[in-house]
């Protein structure tokens, strides 16, 4: 390894003004105010209920890319890692988008809890039973939480990483960040557990309330900080070619970007997997639906398909350390996980759209992909115009010179 006196900083640490992720926040404003006025108007339209499946389908995968960023970020902070200092400040900026997520979610509370939920409207002998969780004031003060706690967590380690870069050489006070950041991120990590699994069982769970998973917090875990690795690689790729840290990230990065995307490709298929296996096992009414409408109505098929193309496709493909380590090989490895992520999320959410009174049927709309033009838009908007506000990496973190030298051995 280089001696640390021979290490040079990167210079290419700001978004060159001619570069396309200088227009991020026009064109991403653009893309999401047409995207996101336009489902909005189909959602109080006649097709209204349908759309609004739309809008929470592209939320939840908006948000689980951030929410994964956020985990990774605390980890990194709370184990001190030494590799991602050149990579960590794509996964800060993508936290700070996190207030937007707040504000996108108001239409789900209130222009679509009637058509998504249907224990807001319903009720039978399995939804008494529940009904001391699934309430509608109950719901929206849990969303409310998860929703502040994220964006409070997002912004504060956002600010707290940006002030590092401004200090120049005041060694103690940088440390005296690095050392905040690290214990905040340790208890966080709690706190972003626990949130991100009663989100995903409040916000997509509970589409269909009869059924419960003991797992399905960790399904979501796993396919939100697997589409983030994989967004994160392309990221840094876009940004290399636009002239930003062209020498600081190197095919070491992309190598261990690759091992936690083929990583994490495995535990999602044990998690899905395991989910599978103890409902089948156990064979009770309330849980098996959950599958039976996903046989049904056209689904079969993308069911039947998930394991091959989400699983065993990416799993052969991104095993060789050749691809891990080669940029477009691992760029279309990446673009295909970001794409089964939306297809795994679209048969999560979508079979709930008329299940309650037997009639899913797989049938795309248009408003699916306006909804996720728009809200991909509307995110990628506010993380442009974080991304011009500060330097594109932590210039001044102490485990920064670590990440410059890094290699795979």
């Amino acid at each position: 390894m280089s001696s640390h006196s021979t290490i040079t900083k990167p210079t290419d640490i700001t978004v060159p003004a001619g570069s396309w992720f200088a227009k991020l926040p026009m064109l991403g404003g653009a893309l999401g105010l047409i995207g996101l006025g336009a489902v909005l108007a189909l959602g109080s339209g006649e097709h209204g209920d349908r759309a609004m499946f739309s809008y929470l389908w592209a939320f939840i995968i908006m948000l689980s890319l951030v929410l994964g960023a956020l985990g990774w970020v605390l980890i990194e902070h709370a184990v001190r890692a030494q590799w991602s200092g050149v990579l960590r400040r794509i996964g800060e900026t993508m936290i700070a988008t996190l207030p937007l997520f707040a504000l996108l979610f108001i239409p789900i509370a209130t222009l679509g809890m009637h058509a998504l939920y249907p224990w807001t409207h319903e009720t039978d002998e399995v939804l008494e039973a529940k009904r001391w969780f699934l309430t509608v004031p109950f719901w929206l003060g849990r969303s409310v939480f998860y929703l502040v706690v994220w964006s409070l967590m997002g912004t504060i380690f956002h600010r707290l990483s940006v002030r590092q870069d401004s200090l120049g050489n005041n060694l103690a006070e940088r440390d005296r960040i690095s050392h905040t950041l690290r214990w905040m991120a340790a208890g966080g990590i709690f706190v972003w557990a626990l949130t991100l699994s009663f989100g995903a069982i409040d916000w997509v769970m509970s589409l269909m309330p009869h059924w419960y998973s003991t797992i399905f917090g960790v399904y979501f875990f796993a396919a939100s900080i697997l589409s983030f690795f994989a967004f994160t690689t392309l990221i840094a790729m876009a940004m290399q070619n636009a002239g930003m840290l062209k020498s600081a990230i190197t095919t070491e990065h992309y190598h261990d970007l690759g091992k936690y995307v083929f990583g994490f490709t495995i535990f999602w298929a044990y998690i899905a997997f395991s989910q599978f296996i103890l409902i089948w096992y156990a064979n009770i009414p309330e849980e098996t639906e959950f599958f039976l409408i996903r046989v049904e109505g056209g689904w079969a098929p993308i069911s039947y398909a998930l394991p091959l193309v989400h699983f065993f496709i990416p799993f052969f493909y991104l095993l060789s350390r050749n691809v891990k380590r080669h940029r477009v090989g691992l760029a279309l490895g990446c673009i295909w996980t970001l794409v089964m992520h939306c297809l795994d999320m679209y048969w999560i959410i979508m079979p709930n759209f008329g299940a309650h009174g037997g009639e899913s049927h797989f049938a795309p709309a248009l408003s699916d992909f306006v909804a996720l033009i728009g809200m991909g838009g509307a995110f990628l908007a506010v993380f442009g115009i974080f991304l011009k506000k500060s330097a594109v990496v932590c210039i001044n973190d102490p485990r920064l010179d670590e990440s410059l030298v890094h290699e795979n051995y």
